[in-house]
Order: structure tokens, then sequence, then C-alpha cells
């Protein structure tokens, strides 16, 4: 996994790391009216779509759920969860040729790339986030303590994702068509994912497809929480987990071996 020197120089480099965040997250809106304010009015929008239109509009119902809000609360698990999933892998897969100009210049620790990747989609996410947790709270739908087995759930969403990312990441940099590929496979996955349905309603053949996608028993997990208010099946995320760190290992040596290859490519 990281080495002592990788752990040092991000420790090192901490306010650079940092910095790049705060940037990042200013220089989105920074020529708008309303400034950061849009950080919330976008989630809150779609919560509110998501609420209205399928909870009051289009009446829909989870199978054993006769909440008026379930089908909302279960929709907005797997969507917010995904989108930060997608968004770290997606912005992982071209940090390298992104950040071109910054590798051949400037000498850091080149592994904060993936960090500051991670935390942008965490603080997009953490915002997001917490406003669906207020809906939950106002709407008397909130889980309980079985809310923090969310930590765990994310750790391993977070470690997925960036794992596959610094893998694709590498890749991207030699062949490009991977970048490209990825972009259309992730559209595929997101279908094969029961987020906007349930995975009761698949037919038997296909739903033991669904132990082949690591996502589905992480986004299911979330569902579990809160919707159900229940513990997620934590032999179910087990083969997510493993996937994770084999990622995680893998990119992780890719990008030792090929860091130097990888300015000449850029």
């Amino acid at each position: 996994m990281m080495s002592l020197a990788m752990l040092h120089g991000l420790w090192r480099y901490r306010g650079f790391v940092l910095g790049s965040v705060k940037r990042e997250f200013q220089s989105k809106y920074r020529n708008t009216m309303l400034g950061a304010a849009w950080t919330v009015l976008s989630p809150l929008a779609m919560i509110l779509v998501y609420t209205l239109i399928f909870s009051q509009v289009m009446k829909n119902r989870l199978p054993g759920n006769a909440s008026e809000y379930g089908y909302s609360i279960y929709l907005c698990a797997g969507v917010l969860t995904w989108g930060m999933f997608a968004e770290i892998t997606s912005r992982a897969q071209n940090m390298f040729l992104e950040q071109a100009n910054l590798l051949k210049k400037i000498s850091f620790p080149r592994i904060c790339l993936p960090l500051i990747v991670v935390l942008n989609a965490l603080v997009n996410f953490g915002i997001i986030f917490g406003l669906f947790i207020v809906f939950l709270v106002a709407s008397g739908q909130f889980p309980g303590l079985v809310f923090l087995a969310l930590l765990p759930v994310l750790l391993i969403q977070v470690a997925l994702a960036i794992g596959l990312g610094m893998v694709l990441g590498v890749l991207n940099v030699f062949f490009r068509d991977v970048g490209q590929f990825f972009q259309i496979f992730i559209q595929f996955w997101f279908w094969f994912t029961p987020i906007v349905y349930p995975a009761t309603i698949l037919p038997p053949e296909v739903r033991g497809l669904l132990a082949w996608n690591p996502m589905a028993a992480v986004i299911q997990s979330y569902q579990t929480i809160l919707v159900s208010g229940r513990a997620p099946q934590w032999l179910d995320l087990l083969p997510a987990a493993v996937l994770a760190l084999l990622l995680c290992v893998l990119g992780l040596q890719l990008f030792r071996k090929r860091a130097g290859e990888m300015v000449d490519e850029l």
C-alpha cells in the first residue's frame, strides 16, 4: 500500500493539497452572481424534484415500504452516492492529463493529485448529502443511530473509486482510448446497478449477475440504511472491499513504476 515516504510527502504538501481544493471550489462559482449559494441551490432543487415528482405526482412506491417518501429516499440514496463515485473515477482518469503543465513545471509528490480529486468530490458530496440529511430529519425519515453505518460503506466506496480511478488515470496517459471507453462503460454500469429500480423486479437469472457488480452491494447498503433503517449485510460488501483494496494496490504500483514515463507522454 502507500509507503511512509508517500505519507510524509502528502503531509509536507498538505498546504498545496488544501489550497488546490479551495481554489477549485472557488473557481467553480467565481463569475456567478449568487456565488457559493449555488452549492446549496442546485442539490436542493434535485432533492425537491425527486421528492415532488416521484413521491407526489408519480406515486411510486417501494415493495414492502408504505412511506410516501420511500421511493424518493431510495432514489436519492442511490443517485447521490453514485454521483460521488462517478465524479471521483471520471476526474481521476483525467487528473494527470489535466495537470500536465503543473506536472512538467513544478516538483511535488504526484500522489497529491488523487488526494485532491477525492477531497474535492467529498466536499461536493458533503454539501448535497447534508441537505439530504436535513430532508430526512424534516420528513421524520431519519434512520437513527444506524446512520453511522454509512461511514464504513462510504470508506469502501471511496477506496473503490480512487483505486479504479488511479488505474484508469495511469493507463489513460499512455492509451487515450481508455478514458473514452470508460465514459461509455460507466453509463451502462449505472443502469446495471439497482439505483432507480429495486433489484427485486429483475428476473432471477439477471439478479444473480449483480454479484459481479461491486457497486450494487455498495448502493444497496446505502439504501438499506436510509430507507429501511437497518444495518447492511456486511458480508455482501466483502467482495467490494477486497476489490477496492486490490485496485488501490494496483493503482499505486502502476503509479510508482510509470510516474517518470508519464511526464514524457503528457
